[in-house]
């Protein structure tokens, strides 16, 4: 078994409880999808969220789609000038034997931007 790192990230239309938990949800039932995941093997997942993005912690939403016994932890991104706003990213370390190359990272809505060379 090794570890692989799969990455991630989403935008959300409005600062509110509702779509912070619904995009984090969709955004993490795409990762899983896309990589054929069981949740049991995933260690842990580290969120970030843009500073405009305080109304909820995105790790609720990982926990009211069963990660019951990964860590999680949640942060504020790297204010950069002119950057993606309202943005969530994550990264989830799993126990695999995939190799790290054929990982499907995925970014959704406006986060595209972020990775183009990525998107399938």
């Amino acid at each position: 078994m090794s570890i692989v790192a799969i990455r991630g990230a989403i935008t959300v239309k409005n600062n509110n409880h509702d779509d912070i938990i619904t995009n984090t949800e969709n955004l993490l039932k795409e990762i899983e999808k896309r990589n054929h995941l069981n949740k049991d093997k995933v260690i842990s997942i580290l969120f970030s969220s843009t500073n405009d993005l305080n109304k909820e912690y995105p790790a609720k939403a990982a926990r009211n789609i069963g990660y019951k016994y990964s860590a999680l932890m949640c942060f504020n991104e790297m204010e950069v000038e002119e950057s993606l706003k309202k943005c969530i990213r994550v990264m989830l370390l799993y126990s695999s034997n995939m190799e790290q190359k054929n990982i499907k990272h995925v970014y959704l809505k406006g986060a595209k931007s972020l990775r183009p060379d990525l998107i399938e």
